[in-house]
């Protein structure tokens, strides 16, 4: 047989006809996976001769067709790559169901183009492929996969058929990976405006990876908390008249006649004494970062200065007979008819109670 001449796609020893590797995914298969078919070593190496019908994708890892592999392909096989068992466990065959990802996850800007991203490449244009694994993993980048650890995973998100990291980690990983100030930015901004997650806990992911010191990072956290906000706003303006609430006073001042100020509030019925304040607090940097798993999230620190100011302007508001109800981003954008339905009690239980010191209304 001359070079040239192409392999036949079955040698005679081989076990089973092509038709059976159709089900992979994505004509995708881990070495351990070809064995549990039936397919040797040995067997595997001849079907990836030159001109041969299979080729090696990765190391340990095989793309059972000719021609360049597509983007969920390489994605697919970047997740073998990492998933596949330490040494030591290699020879217990997988289970028909056990997909061969183990505790790997995407992250990265693969992670956010399979969220929905507009802004990075889509898979087919992604050169690089980021994969999250436990820090104990003996496991080198190579190729087009780039393998990030840590020390606790997060509770992947099923997309694509593929484990896939939280937005907010994948955002970090992503950041990490950026050093153009501009797409940090646009990263960052998207994540906000397009609703897919809440800037403190973008902040909380960015603080615990350890980069938000970095030049193009800090420059954008502003940025994000000021996006964050108007979306926050915008949402609450949205639940008071979708849920049928009466219109309030929108972003006033409120103050003593003759007196100090008493502070800000988004939203007040003046007739009722009824304020909505909106928790947008950046989060405390010096406070113990939240349990990557989704641990701690929302607890807040006690010595926060922020939280201190907050409840200080609550309990002198609530003394003076206005009801003070304290909304937070995240629960307006899961859960708004909840949240109308907090504000319409309060509404309601005001009129029931003593009239409220009079107070000044300023524009904030």
């Amino acid at each position: 047989m001359t070079q040239n001449t192409p392999l036949s796609p079955l040698p005679p020893l081989f076990p089973r006809p092509a038709h059976s590797f159709q089900d992979a995914p994505h004509r995708v298969l881990s070495a351990a996976q070809l064995r549990a078919r039936g397919v040797s070593a040995a067997q595997t190496s001849a079907q990836c001769l030159p001109g041969g019908p299979w080729q090696p994708l990765l190391p340990g890892v095989y793309l059972l067709h000719a021609g360049p592999p597509s983007g969920q392909e390489r994605l697919h096989g970047a997740l073998l790559y990492a998933g596949r068992p330490p040494a030591s466990s290699r020879r217990t065959p997988p289970e028909p169901t056990d997909d061969g990802f183990g505790e790997a996850m995407v992250t990265g800007p693969a992670a956010l183009a399979l969220h929905g991203f507009a802004s990075v490449p889509d898979l087919e244009a992604l050169h690089r492929v980021d994969v999250l694994v436990p820090r104990t993993r003996r496991l080198r980048s190579t190729r087009y996969v780039e393998v990030v650890r840590a020390a606790a995973l997060p509770p992947p998100v099923r997309l694509a058929g593929v484990p896939v990291a939280p937005v907010e980690r994948a955002l970090a990983d992503a950041v990490a990976g950026a050093g153009d100030a501009a797409d940090v930015r646009r990263l960052l901004t998207e994540a906000v405006r397009a609703g897919h997650c809440e800037p403190g806990c973008v902040v909380r992911e960015l603080s615990a990876a350890k980069v938000l010191g970095r030049p193009a990072v800090a420059g954008a956290v502003d940025a994000l908390l000021a996006e964050g906000r108007a979306a926050a706003e915008g949402r609450l303006y949205a639940m008071v008249r979708e849920h049928g609430l009466p219109e309030p006073l929108w972003n006033v001042e409120l103050r003593l006649p003759g007196g100090p100020e008493l502070g800000g509030v988004d939203a007040y019925w003046p007739d009722l004494a009824v304020a909505v304040e909106l928790d947008t607090r950046a989060p405390r940097f010096g406070a113990p970062e939240p349990d990557r798993r989704g641990g701690n999230q929302g607890v807040t620190h006690p010595e926060d200065p922020q939280w201190s100011a907050y409840a200080a302007k609550r309990e002198r508001l609530e003394r003076l007979g206005v009801t003070v109800v304290h909304l937070t981003p995240l629960k307006l954008r899961e859960a708004a008819e909840q949240q109308a339905t907090v504000v319409r009690t309060a509404l309601m239980a005001a009129g029931d109670q003593k009239p409220a010191a009079y107070v000044m209304v300023l524009p904030r």
